[in-house]
């Protein structure tokens, strides 16, 4: 039979994982949990959440502990990490799963990693504006990766803080400062937008979501967001009444979610549910799957934009291709000329708060 010593040591590296951060945890044999650390775990990639406690952060922490590809995820967040985190912990799956709590824990949270995926600062409420949101959360985001460029300038940036227009400039000129910018690297989440989509389109043409891919263009908020109906697959038409309808529903769709929340939130579950799609796709590009192709908010030459939305090959140094619009009919060429006239003010605010 084991000694109470060598009892307490297994009790203490098997809960290790949770607060490598000394965040003041013992157990009842009076053995800091920080002290000890966290054994197995699956193969695969080393993945960061920060804001992991909010509204989208929790789902979305739930759906990457699910992932076969995560080996090791870490959660963090200025509020309830430690209780997300136990709570994550507790699922049967690969991932070990370890919490962080508040700014003096950031390092420790991003060193290492692989991906880090950004859900982190307020949620639009009814009444509130994108710009609205942009007061709050540009300081948040450049904190966040003023800490990436120090800890993990090599990791892939999955950006999803509203508006992403502006925040995915912010992070560019943050990263060009700290002389880490690898453009490939960051790649603001739009796959809400393509998801939506997918979805509505379905809807109209009697189809399983799941056999329809729609992709969307452009930005991240409005008008930005061009779907391109006349490339849809499978191949179909779309009377201008469908096409009218489809464009505008998919454009203010996050507006449908916050109006039908009544005062309760916003979008974050389908929010989860995109980014750990994203998520996924980015971590099989970095296993070096071939043909991973999605629609993301990056540094592009497509248009005379400095960013721009359109399909990209993910592979194991981030968005390793960037795909041209292909043809576009009248009312898509229309709906792009608004796109950019939009997008150019979002991308310029969001370089202007870092060089003022």
């Amino acid at each position: 039979m084991a000694s109470r010593v060598e009892a307490n040591q297994r009790i203490a590296r098997l809960s290790a994982h949770l607060y490598p951060s000394n965040l003041q945890m013992e157990d009842s044999s009076g053995m800091r949990r920080a002290n000890c650390r966290a054994k197995g775990g699956a193969p695969g990639f080393k993945v960061a959440i920060l804001g992991a406690a909010g509204g989208i952060g929790q789902p979305l922490a739930m759906l990457m502990k699910m992932n076969p590809l995560v080996s090791v995820l870490h959660l963090y967040d200025v509020v309830n990490a430690p209780g997300v985190t136990a709570d994550i912990s507790h699922m049967d799956t690969g991932a070990v799963v370890r919490g962080f709590l508040g700014q003096p824990q950031l390092d420790n949270a991003l060193t290492g990693m692989d991906l880090v995926i950004i859900p982190a600062g307020v949620p639009r409420k009814p009444g509130m504006t994108r710009d609205d949101l942009f007061k709050i959360n540009a300081g948040i985001v450049r904190t966040l990766c003023e800490g990436i460029a120090r800890c993990c300038p090599k990791a892939i940036v999955n950006l999803i803080s509203n508006p992403v227009n502006s925040t995915v400039p912010i992070a560019a000129e943050v990263f060009k400062k700290a002389g880490t910018y690898d453009p490939k690297r960051l790649l603001g989440v739009t796959m809400l937008d393509v998801v939506r989509a997918n979805t509505f389109v379905a809807e109209v043409l009697g189809l399983d979501p799941r056999e329809v891919d729609v992709p969307v263009v452009g930005g991240h908020s409005g008008v930005t967001i061009l779907p391109l109906l006349s490339q849809v697959k499978p191949p179909c038409s779309f009377t201008q009444e469908e096409t009218e309808y489809l464009t505008d529903r998919i454009q203010n769709g996050g507006t449908e979610v916050v109006e039908a929340k009544a005062g309760a939130g916003s979008a974050t579950l389908s929010m989860a549910y995109a980014a750990v799609k994203f998520a996924d796709a980015c971590l099989r590009g970095l296993r070096g799957d071939a043909g991973i192709v999605e629609c993301s908010f990056v540094a592009s030459q497509v248009t005379e934009l400095p960013f721009f939305a359109t399909k990209v090959r993910l592979g194991r140094n981030g968005a390793e291709e960037i795909y041209q619009l292909g043809p576009l009919n009248e009312y898509e060429r229309a709906g792009l000329e608004k796109a950019k006239r939009e997008l150019a003010g979002s991308i310029q605010k969001g370089i202007s708060f870092i060089s003022k």
